[in-house]
């Protein structure tokens, strides 16, 4: 038997009924020019797809949303790739341990 070697991609079922509701809602009031909605998930598991291109959706990284514009070259990553979760404190000078 042959292995199948792509999977379907994984999207949050909340955020595709927020983007079909949202393209619906572009489709019927097309003389809007700058229609700029934000779409904010806590699914940083969520695949983009090719029908979130020039959308604004917003991350949220455990303390803020963070939000991220949609371009072509994003297409197949995951939407927590583009956010930072932990915040680095720098060394201590004095601390010998973190030197070595």
């Amino acid at each position: 038997m042959v292995k199948v070697s792509k999977s379907v991609p994984f999207i949050a079922s909340h955020l595709l009924i927020k983007l079909d509701i949202l393209k619906d809602s572009r489709y019927k009031n097309s003389n809007k020019i700058n229609d700029k909605k934000v779409l904010k998930t806590w699914s940083k598991s969520s695949t983009v797809l090719p029908n979130m291109i020039e959308l604004t959706i917003s991350v949220y990284n455990g303390k803020q949303h963070i939000p991220i514009f949609i371009s072509n070259q994003l297409i197949g990553h995951k939407l927590g790739e583009f956010i930072v979760t932990r915040k680095f404190k720098s060394h201590f000078k004095s601390d010998k341990k973190a030197k070595r």
